[in-house]
């Protein structure tokens, strides 16, 4: 039996059996290794972190997409930032009433990969009319991108690290302000508040946002195959209030049908642990 072996921290790794490696590459970007198990079906890791699994992907895309949408029922142009193994742009993809979506990858490989060995998130994507695909660096693209012109950006990125290093500096955030509408809503990918390194990101994270948007909040999922399995999300908005302006009764009559996200788990989701609350405090 083989073994994918992951360290989430100095004394705690996290192992997966798989049958065989089915692809592997390095990019200019980053290594990408894909695997295929029983338990977990196919999944795939950048420089040897886990980043999808077909077994619980759709919590993390779920998560990540439905809140705003039950928050703001009119979210027209969405960006997301990251994404390219896709799950995100099929959870936004699913809303009828949305027009246009943009995905910016800095490495196409991962999208290419995906849509071959991962069709269960990548399959479809690129053939939707809604749908633009961008392969370039987020920053930048943010950066040049025009006044008020999105309703909604997931910033669906790696960890702080290599890549995903500047999604998670003041900069990017302060785009991303100035490119939402007056309506708009930002969430970003939050880390974890359980192990020493990943919650030091989580707490300069929000500390920047916080100092940039008047409306922040942090919300929580469960995330089996990541360190700890505790992961947050952070919400960010100029005007809308994720619990005082959701809309329950209408989101449902989107009708879509989800396997993890309900507008009762929203409610709940912002509901923190002590430990997290007080780690967030510290962080401002």
């Amino acid at each position: 039996m083989n073994w994918y072996t992951e360290s989430w921290s100095e004394e705690c790794k996290f192992s997966i059996a798989y049958d065989e490696k089915i692809y592997s590459e390095k990019t200019p970007f980053q290594q990408i290794d894909f695997y295929k198990g029983k338990e977990f079906g196919t999944f795939f890791t950048l420089d040897g972190l886990m980043m999808v699994n077909e077994k619980d992907e759709f919590i993390y895309h779920e998560m990540i997409v439905h809140p705003a949408f039950a928050t703001n029922l009119n979210i027209k142009r969405v960006l997301i930032i990251g994404g390219g193994d896709g799950g995100t742009a099929r959870e936004v993809l699913r809303y009828k009433s949305v027009e246009e979506v943009v995905m910016v990858d800095i490495d196409e490989r991962v999208f290419r990969l995906c849509q071959k060995y991962l069709p269960v998130t990548a399959g479809g994507i690129e053939e939707e009319p809604r749908m633009t695909l961008k392969f370039e660096d987020g920053l930048a693209y943010v950066k040049k991108a025009p006044d008020a012109s999105f309703d909604l950006i997931l910033v669906d990125s790696t960890d702080p690290i290599s890549v995903g290093e500047g999604l998670f500096t003041i900069e990017f955030y302060q785009e991303c302000y100035r490119v939402l509408r007056n309506d708009g809503i930002l969430i970003n990918q939050d880390e974890s508040p359980y192990f020493t390194e990943y919650t030091e990101n989580m707490k300069r994270a929000h500390k920047k946002i916080k100092h940039i948007f008047p409306i922040t909040h942090v919300y929580q999922y469960h995330m089996p195959t990541y360190p700890s399995g505790h992961w947050l999300f952070g919400f960010a908005s100029k005007v809308y209030d994720p619990l005082l302006d959701l809309h329950a009764e209408d989101w449902k009559k989107f009708k879509i049908q989800t396997k993890y996200y309900n507008t009762e788990l929203h409610r709940g989701a912002f509901c923190l642990p002590n430990y997290v609350r007080e780690a967030l405090v510290d962080g401002e």
